[in-house]
């Protein structure tokens, strides 16, 4: 298998993920919607003193990015395996873990850059300074793929199932909880005029772990889910 076969493989199912979802918007902007929405309505609720504003601020719109990617979690191979298209990349000659990487690059494009866009009116609306808004931009730019390849191990595992959110959200929550602390945590130390930098690395650290070790496991657990 040359390698220019593999790479016209990953793209094309690439570009075939990105064409699906323009046909099917919906799916690509409720997550933003729910991310807005969320993140929109705490300040109706806590006043608006814009200290206790700056000081949830990094944590609501992390939860709230969080939460929007959880709810688009399951379209990453759910289509695929109603149509029985996932079974047929299972059975392709080329490696299912970068197919996997193909499909979990395509959800993020779809869902953590949109998220992205409208973090920044998410930022001013609750008054970040510009070093803070920097860091949470920074810090969701590196932190939202790991959702999209951490989360698609627990979407493989659990595609099969007819009801399969609840377990889908038990397991992956637990694995989220530190992308969390770190990616909030470097815009609570900026907010308070400290270097976010040692959580920025961690994030960074994850990443790379996570683009190295999640394509895998998510390949397997596929294959476990189709047999």
């Amino acid at each position: 298998m040359s390698s220019l076969s593999l790479g016209k493989a990953f793209t094309t199912l690439l570009q075939r993920d990105l064409l699906l979802v323009m046909r099917r918007r919906s799916e690509a902007v409720n997550p933003v919607l729910f991310f807005i929405i969320v993140a929109s309505l705490f300040p109706f609720g806590t006043g608006s003193d814009n200290e206790l504003l700056q000081k949830i601020a990094p944590g609501i719109v992390w939860v709230g990015a969080l939460l929007a990617t959880m709810l688009s979690l399951d379209a990453i191979f759910r289509s695929d395996f109603e149509d029985g298209s996932l079974e047929q990349l299972m059975l392709s000659p080329h490696p299912a873990s970068l197919l996997v990487l193909a499909k979990v690059i395509a959800h993020w494009l779809v869902t953590g850059v949109p998220l992205l866009i409208a973090a920044p009116f998410m930022a001013l609306l609750y008054g970040l300074p510009p070093e803070a808004m920097t860091t949470l931009m920074i810090s969701l730019l590196i932190g939202t793929p790991i959702l999209s390849l951490v989360g698609s191990v627990g979407v493989a595992l659990t595609v099969a199932l007819r009801h399969g959110g609840v377990i889908l959200s038990l397991l992956v929550l637990p694995l989220y909880v530190p992308v969390l602390i770190f990616g909030s945590g470097a815009v609570e130390l900026a907010v308070d005029g400290f270097s976010p930098a040692a959580n920025l690395y961690m994030l960074s650290a994850i990443l790379a772990l996570s683009l190295v070790l999640t394509p895998w496991p998510a390949a397997a657990a596929l294959r476990l889910s189709l047999s």
